[in-house]
């Protein structure tokens, strides 16, 4: 899971530095609030993260689109809780982006 860019921006780094495993019930809360954003496992999170950060309609249209980042749903949420996957998560104010890691 590589970016088209050798190198990468300031706030990439920054927000893989603010990357973090974490437990389905810390994101529960979230969900809750309706803040929480899937990110498709064969996106690169931070990636996608960043396109929020920097207000790239153009891209983050097109994933919703495609359905590759979608609102966390109520099935998705239930599966997340009955199996407690391994989930990365970073915030992008307001949103909580979250990816499930195979």
């Amino acid at each position: 899971m590589t970016s088209n860019n050798a190198t990468h921006s300031p706030l990439y780094a920054k927000l893989l530095a603010e990357t973090a495993k974490i437990g389905w019930p810390e994101l529960e809360r979230f969900f809750a609030r309706g803040m929480l954003l899937r990110v498709a496992s064969d996106l690169d999170l931070v990636s996608v993260a960043e396109a929020i950060a920097n207000d790239d309609t153009t891209q983050v249209t097109q994933w919703l689109s495609a359905g590759l980042v979608e609102r966390v749903q109520a099935d998705t949420a239930a599966d997340f809780a009955a199996r407690d996957p391994d989930l990365w998560a970073v915030v992008v104010s307001p949103w909580v982006c979250v990816q499930e890691r195979h």
